[in-house]
Formats: C-alpha cells, sequence, structure tokens
C-alpha cells in the first residue's frame, strides 16, 4: 500500500519523461504559446483548479507510458478493469495539495538552474549531443504539452522536490526497530510441498440448461453482439495536405539557420591545467615554463600529479567565457598566460585541438525540406481545423462545414472497437485505434470538435447513431459458455480440494498422507527467503506460506497456473547482522528513507484533507470515457 501511495505523490514529467527535468526557456527568448481554455475543473484542491483538458492530457499520457513499459496498447476497457482512471486522479490530488503547501512556502526553482538542467537532457538532444530546439518542440507537443503547460509542469517539479528534501531527509531509525525489519525482510524458511492439477479432479458434471442459462446472463457481455456505431467523419493526414504546398529557398536557408546547431560540431580541445591562488604565483609558473620546464613538473612543483591536471576534451561552452577565448586563441602545444577564473588564477596546456565542421545545406536540403513540409502540412491542418470550427459556430451543420471547407466526408454505417463490421468483415474506417477510441466517446448526435492525434491526423466526426450489444442466441453459445462454465467449476473445485489437503497435512502435520492420496511425491526445498520461493510458487502462496506457523501448511495456485501446491513450513530461521556490520548501517540508512518517504506521504495526506477537495465525476468520466464508451 505504501508503494502505491508512493507512486501517487511523484510528479508527472518523471512518468512521462522518465526523468526528464526542464525549465523556463526565458533566456532563450522562447515566447509564450497563448491557447483558449474552457473553465472546467475535474478536481479542485483547496483553490487549485485541474481543468479536463489538463487531466486527460496527463490520463493519456500515463496510459501511453504504461502500455510502452508493458509493451501493449492500453485499450479504454483495459485502463478501466485496471482502475487506472484512479491512480491518475489520486495522483493529480496529492500532487497539486503538494504544490499548494510549495507555494505557502515561497519555494520556487531559479531560471538558471533550470536553464541548465534542460540543456543536458538528451531526450532534448539533436544529432550533435546538443540541446536542439526542434527536437524540444515536438516532443512536448507529442506529449500534449503547451511550451508554458510544460516550463509550468516542471517549475512545480523541480520545487516540489526541495519540499521532499527537506521532508524526507534527517530521519535515523532505532536499532531494535531496524533489527525487526531485518528480521522480517531476512526470514528463511523450508518447504515441504506437494504439486497436483485438475488431472487429479473427478469429472465435472454437465449443467443443466437453466444453469448455463443464468451463467450467460452473469456474463452477458461475453455473450452478446458488439456494439456498433454509425459514423460520418472527415480524415486528413500530413499527406493529404502536402500536394499543394511549397517550400522555398529562403524558407530552407531560415530552417537551416535555425537548426544550425544540430548540424555543426564544435571545435574541441583537450587541456591541462595547474590552478594557482594568486596571479604573481601563476606569473612565476609561466615564466619558468618559457625558459624551458615542462608543463608536468610545474605541476609536480605546486604538488600535483598528471591525473590532477587533466581537463580532458572540452568545447569553448564548457568553459568561463575569459577562458575560452584565451584556451581557443591558443595553438595546439601551447600554454596560455595566467587567466583570472572564478576559483583562481589558471594556467591551460593545449594538448590537442579537434577543429570542428559543419555539415552544409546542400547536404541535408532533402531533409530539411520534409521537416518544414511537416510543419507547413500541421499549420494547414490547423487552418482547417479553425475554418471548421467557425463555419459549425456560425451555425452550419458538419456535413455544411465540409463543403464550405472543401473537405471530403466518409461515412461507415456499422463499425465495432475492433474496427470490424457485424459480418466479421473490415469496416472501411481508418485502421486507427485512436479513430475508434474517438468514435466510442463521442456522444450520438452532436457535432464534434476537431482532434488532431499524436500520429499529426486530424479527425473531425460524428456519430450518428448506434446499436446496442444484444445477447446471442443460446444455441449459438452454449457450446463456448459450456466450456467456460466447466474451466470455472474446474477451478473452484481444485481450489476446495487443496484447501482441504492443507488441512488434513496440518492435522497429521505431514505430508505423507496427502501426497498418497495424490498419487505424487513429496517435493523439498531449499532455505528460501520471500522474494526468492522456488520458482513453482506463486506470490499469493509464497505470501500465505510466510504468514502460516512452523509446522502447518497452506496450499496456493502454482506459478504457471493449471495447478495447485499443499506446502508444509518445513523449517525456519532469522538472520539479523550486529549493529557494527557494514550491512546493518546501509540496512538502517535504507529504512530510514523509506520512513522519511511515509512521512511525506502523510505530509500530502494532511494537506489535501485540509485544502479539501472536490471531484466532478461527470467531467472525469468524460475525460477517462465512460464506462463502455
Amino acid at each position: 500500500m505504501l508503494q502505491k501511495l508512493r507512486q501517487y505523490s511523484k510528479s508527472w514529467i518523471s512518468n512521462i519523461f522518465l526523468g526528464l527535468l526542464s525549465l523556463a526557456f526565458v533566456s532563450w527568448g522562447i515566447g509564450d504559446i497563448l491557447q483558449g481554455r474552457v473553465n472546467t475543473a475535474v478536481v479542485t484542491v483547496g483553490k487549485t483548479a485541474v481543468d479536463q483538458s489538463e487531466f486527460q492530457r496527463d490520463y493519456n499520457n500515463y496510459l501511453r507510458t504504461m502500455g510502452a513499459q508493458q509493451g501493449v496498447t492500453i485499450t479504454p476497457d483495459m485502463a478501466r478493469k485496471q482502475h487506472l482512471a484512479d491512480t491518475v486522479l489520486q495522483q493529480t490530488i496529492n500532487t497539486t495539495a503538494l504544490d499548494n503547501v510549495v507555494r505557502q512556502l515561497g519555494l520556487t526553482a531559479s531560471d538558471a538552474t533550470v536553464t541548465a538542467q534542460i540543456r543536458s537532457m538528451q531526450q532534448f538532444a539533436g544529432i550533435n549531443g546538443a540541446f536542439d530546439r526542434t527536437v524540444f518542440e515536438e516532443l512536448i507537443s507529442r506529449f500534449g504539452y503547451t511550451e508554458q503547460g510544460f516550463i509550468q509542469a516542471v517549475r512545480s517539479d523541480l520545487s516540489r522536490a526541495q519540499l521532499e528534501v527537506a521532508t524526507e531527509g534527517g530521519f535515523d531509525l532505532p536499532a531494535g526497530y531496524v533489527k525487526a525489519l531485518v528480521a522480517y525482510a531476512s526470514e528463511l524458511r523450508a518447504a515441504d510441498y506437494v504439486v497436483f492439477d485438475e488431472a487429479n479432479l473427478p469429472p465435472i458434471t454437465p449443467p443443466s440448461d437453466a444453469v448455463l442459462a443464468a451463467y450467460i446472463k452473469a456474463h452477458v457481455g461475453s455473450y452478446s453482439t458488439p456494439e456498433y456505431r454509425d459514423v460520418t467523419f472527415v480524415r486528413l493526414a500530413p499527406e493529404d495536405v502536402t500536394a499543394g504546398l511549397n517550400v522555398t529557398d529562403a524558407e530552407l536557408k531560415h530552417a537551416y539557420e535555425s537548426r544550425k546547431s544540430q548540424y555543426e560540431t564544435a571545435e574541441k580541445r583537450q587541456l591541462e591545467r595547474i590552478s594557482y591562488q594568486d596571479e604573481k604565483s601563476a606569473q612565476a609558473a609561466r615564466a619558468k615554463i618559457a625558459a624551458g620546464e615542462s608543463f608536468l613538473d610545474a605541476a609536480k612543483a605546486q604538488g600535483s600529479s598528471k591525473a590532477d591536471i587533466d581537463v580532458g576534451e572540452v568545447t569553448a561552452d564548457n568553459l568561463e567565457p575569459n577562458e575560452a577565448k584565451a584556451v581557443f586563441a591558443a595553438k595546439e602545444g601551447a600554454v596560455t598566460d595566467p587567466i583570472k577564473s572564478s576559483f583562481g588564477w589558471n594556467l591551460y596546456h593545449v594538448v590537442k585541438v579537434e577543429a570542428g565542421s559543419a555539415v552544409p545545406l546542400a547536404q541535408v536540403r532533402d531533409e530539411l525540406k520534409a521537416q518544414v513540409l511537416k510543419q507547413l502540412a500541421r499549420s494547414k491542418l490547423d487552418d482547417i481545423s479553425n475554418a471548421y470550427t467557425d463555419a459549425v459556430t456560425n451555425g452550419l451543420t458538419l456535413a455544411e462545414a465540409a463543403k464550405k471547407i472543401n473537405v471530403s466526408l466518409a461515412h461507415v454505417a456499422a463499425v465495432d472497437r475492433d474496427g470490424l463490421k457485424p459480418d466479421g468483415s473490415k469496416a472501411d474506417a481508418p485502421d486507427d485505434a485512436e479513430f475508434r477510441s474517438l468514435v466510442f466517446k463521442a456522444d450520438v448526435g452532436e457535432e464534434g470538435d476537431p482532434i488532431m492525434t499524436k500520429a499529426g491526423v486530424l479527425y473531425i466526426l460524428q456519430v450518428n447513431g448506434q446499436t446496442p450489444p444484444k445477447l446471442r442466441p443460446f444455441a449459438d453459445v452454449k457450446a463456448k459458455a459450456l466450456a467456460a462454465w466447466t474451466a470455472e467449476q474446474r477451478k473452484i473445485l481444485i481450489k476446495k480440494r487443496a484447501q482441504e489437503m492443507a488441512a488434513k497435512a496440518s492435522r497429521e502435520n505431514s505430508l505423507d498422507g496427502v501426497a498418497k492420496a495424490l498419487g505424487k511425491p513429496v517435493q523439498h526445498s531449499a532455505a528460501f527467503v520471500r522474494q526468492t520461493a522456488p520458482v513453482e510458487f506463486s506470490l499469493q502462496l509464497t505470501q500465505a506460506f510466510f504468514d502460516a506457523k512452523p509446522g502447518t501448511s497452506v496450499a496456493g495456485p502454482s506459478a504457471k497456473g493449471g495447478s495447485y501446491i499443499v506446502a508444509r513450513v518445513a523449517a525456519m530461521a532469522h538472520r539479523v547482522p550486529p549493529e557494527n556490520d557494514p550491512s546493518f548501517t546501509q540496512t538502517a540508512m535504507y529504512f530510514s528513507r523509506s520512513v522519511g518517504e511515509d512521512v511525506m506521504i502523510s505530509l500530502a495526506n494532511a494537506a489535501k484533507t485540509k485544502q479539501g477537495v472536490k471531484i466532478d465525476n461527470k467531467l472525469l468520466e468524460n475525460a477517462v470515457g465512460k464506462e463502455g464508451s
């Protein structure tokens, strides 16, 4: 539970960008992007409202991130079954409550701190490894952020981190408490166990049609036709609008100049450096070098080794401005005159010079043209979207608006969530999961707003009608239902049999009788802790096994499924290192940090209780999709 609570207090930026931090881009001259917004709050914490569009963006990004981690596309139905909307909602509430506390305390992140941070983030790096504005814009756009919205989210993230560090630090648990935790975590147990499967069960008597009909009714979704929707829509992809677009030489040149850092490799120099506390000492050392003393001998004279003076390979950006000017004016092998820096006076030895390079415009012309066309196409799609919105605002229907802005309408009489028609064949609709999601989220009869998908495709659609799910005839689903009912009964029976066997073994203080009755051998495990249970043990069985008293037996499903295990606690022991052992010290530090994190959770819970939380369930449903939508 604590682990689950902790995930609620983590930031959206770390979830979405895997630790990506950035900052206010005022120093880069990046202007604000202003967007209109309907004042609709899914949740309000204190006086801070979280808009529906903002929550929906975070929810979609969470599903995308979870799907990427699991290697699947999380559908709305999957998300509902896993209660992912609740997870995102609780995380939003906790984060907003903590942000309110941060503002009350006056905590913030400086522009200089975050500017330096974002320039070091590889997620925003171009092909030369340096920050690239184009990459930055494309990445935050992909995740649904405006420039200013992303800046604010990251600034809040960094500010909140200051509160977390201050709150979680400084905890030191008593040694006795740590010993109890270590004893629990390091507890060793050995098992005697018997594995048996459904082959050991008697046959399942087939049910009557009445029982089977009741089973079908209880699982109606599995035995019904899908919901079908009749939809009229406009689909425009970037390639649909590029035919009339032209990229001029001036636009290409401008694009090249704006991305120039992406095509340039800065000059690098391998350096050695000797630092002195005052200018006089540095001048004296420089005079000796000029008279023939080696740079390394000069370093040794003031107590430095060759490793101490090695700076490595640097670009001009890695040095202070006055240092860079002198160092990059010197030739290979030269030693600079003393240079004043923030930390004293330095002599630099230019060991090696690696010249910079640049890829000419002609070499990347086609690549740039494709990028500019993509941007122009996106702008064109935005223009079409705005023109449509203006048209329907003035009272035109979808068909009338489409005709006015000169875009083609398509129609699908019936399509289900998988893109199929009632006869099971593929519907003449976009093979796009996002499109189908939009269709089944839309309200029937209402003209939807233009929506740009993550892939850059513009959809405008109207659901004209729906055919609700309908229970299939009993004869058509009887065989399927019988197989499912039988499988369910076998699971119930094998679980009951396993529990009976575990009770028998506990009474007899032995597994011999159980093994004989099942015709299975008794297996013996080596000692193991909770995290290293035998591969046959499921998590459920492992937990029950470690909760059991010595000499007693428990039952649980096997890890592979389809079988059960009766396991007897054959032996147990605890390993607790002495207090002066390094491993004990490290463990104490780990648990102390965990307690600090728990205090942070308590702070979040107290903050949201004090501030008050209001949830608009209707807007929440609209943001994540209603049941069956």
